[in-house]
This record gives C-alpha cells, sequence and structure tokens, in this order.
C-alpha cells in the first residue's frame, strides 16, 4: 500500500512540475536570434516581465517593462489584436507570462527562448 502510495505522490509531483514548464498550448516559441528579425516589425507589443530594476541594468530598447508580478493588473494596456512578444532573464517568468496572457485572452503570442541570458 504504501509503494503504490508512492507512487501517486511522485506522479503528480512529476505532472505538476512538468505542467509548469512546459510551454503553453498556442504560444510561439523564438530563439534570440530570430527575435533579432522581429525587433523590425511595428505591429507587434513587445514586453520584458523582468523587474524593473533588472530591466534598468540591461534591455533592449523596443520592449516595454511590465514585471510579471504587475501584468496581470497591466495587461489592459495591451492590445489583444496585436502579437505579444514576452522576454525574462531565462524564459522562465515570459512562460508563466504567457499563461498569464492566454488566459487572459490574447491570442498571438509569442515566447522568447533563453530571455536576455541568450541575448547577450
Amino acid at each position: 500500500m504504501d509503494v503504490i502510495i508512492n507512487v501517486i505522490v511522485v506522479g503528480l509531483v512529476a505532472f505538476f512540475l512538468i505542467n509548469k514548464f512546459m510551454p503553453v498550448k498556442g504560444v510561439k516559441q523564438i530563439s534570440a536570434s530570430e527575435l533579432k528579425k522581429e525587433l523590425k516589425r511595428k505591429d507587434v507589443q513587445f514586453i520584458d516581465v523582468r523587474t524593473s530594476g533588472e530591466f534598468s541594468r540591461n534591455k533592449i530598447n523596443t520592449f516595454k517593462n511590465i514585471p510579471l508580478h504587475e501584468l496581470s493588473q497591466k495587461a489592459s494596456q495591451l492590445s489583444k489584436e496585436k502579437e505579444v512578444v514576452v522576454i525574462c532573464q531565462s524564459g522562465m517568468r515570459s512562460n508563466k507570462a504567457t499563461k498569464v496572457l492566454s488566459k487572459m485572452g490574447f491570442k498571438k503570442i509569442t515566447n522568447v527562448k533563453g530571455g536576455m541570458s541568450a541575448w547577450n
């Protein structure tokens, strides 16, 4: 009986970890080198979800800073009609941000894999 409970617990933990780090369905994933081409587009909203301190130390000028913890409140500043490209330091927070935006009804969302670490 203990073995069965342990297997169930391990399975649930694995499921939640995989679900947490998996890309959101329908969200486009691009590399930092692909981002360089995207930056020329005028019909895209570029959002950096790092803290304001991180953003001020190292940023891509095209990006607007909306820290992840403020995204739900400030998403109304974004158009659901335009694509949103999201970046953070490593790709983890931006992946979370894509989940937030998706739940809020945004359809055109792109995550930058590897984030600013891959950009530099």
